[in-house]
């Protein structure tokens, strides 16, 4: 195993534990508001806490970009690692046992590593740049429908920018018309692992932020898919909106895609 991704693995699992335990004591969890419909826990932090520990043990040196910590810069600014240490954290409050640790390491720009970890299942989704994807210890690649009738897609709702939701809706629509069904679960990291495994063929959303997309995004790829922004270009670590999928349904939804969007969504 790559000895960077030894220490991605060990910070999800580490993470994991921690969201664990406090996921069977749900009434003893903190949660505040962050903004309109974004809420942190005190298990979010700790969870956080101890990637950061992980990482920090082996490598001093090395930025951290955290979803609630923000930058913790370190000397050495070629590795950044980007994570997100609950992502699905409405699920988790809520009781819903769909949500996922997700750790990516950057080198000089590029992501090296990926690691997204479901506790609940105990499934390790992973990716070394040139190796390949793994779903624990087993290769994985996406699936392979060649037309979108067949396939099943997942998505998430705008709920944090809703003034997407006109012209998300006509996308929901026009793509619910033309495959076999669609999926709306609460967890980024999870939809595109989830992807990358085969078992969604394609996926779609609005607004999110680099720890959403960042690990899931090296492992699509090293499991054979494709991904995008919503007008078939790369920018999606910056905008915030993804199409990911085996690279024939990428390449049905952004034919779809495309013409519906708003001027704010084609930049």
């Amino acid at each position: 195993m790559h000895p960077m991704q030894t220490i991605a693995v060990r910070a999800a699992r580490a993470a994991g534990q921690t969201i664990i335990r406090a996921f069977a004591e749900l009434d003893k969890i903190e949660v505040t508001a962050k903004g309109i419909n974004d809420y942190v826990t005190n298990v979010d932090i700790e969870a956080e806490a101890a990637i950061t520990y992980q990482i920090r043990k082996s490598y001093p040196d090395h930025t951290i970009i955290c979803e609630e910590g923000g930058e913790n810069k370190g000397e050495n600014k070629d590795y950044i690692w980007i994570v997100d240490p609950l992502d699905g954290t409405n699920n988790f409050v809520r009781g819903i046992p769909h949500f996922a640790v997700s750790i990516a390491l950057q080198y000089k720009g590029k992501t090296e590593v990926a690691v997204i970890y479901d506790p609940i299942r105990d499934e390790l989704f992973s990716a070394v740049r040139g190796k390949g994807a793994k779903f624990n210890d087993f290769r994985m690649r996406v699936s392979k429908h060649n037309d979108l009738k067949d396939t099943i897609l997942a998505t998430g709702f705008p709920f944090k920018a809703k003034q997407h939701t006109e012209t998300y809706m006509k996308i929901f629509g026009s793509l619910f018309t033309q495959c076999a069904d669609l999926r709306r679960a609460g967890s980024p990291a999870l939809d595109l692992a989830y992807v990358a495994a085969g078992r969604v063929d394609g996926y779609f959303e609005i607004g999110l932020k680099p720890w959403d997309i960042a690990a899931g995004d090296l492992i699509v790829r090293e499991a054979g898919g494709t991904v995008t922004d919503l007008t078939g270009n790369h920018g999606y670590m910056t905008s915030g909106n993804i199409i990911a999928g085996a690279p024939k349904t990428t390449s049905a939804i952004v034919k779809t895609v495309r013409p519906l969007l708003s001027d704010a969504l084609k930049r």
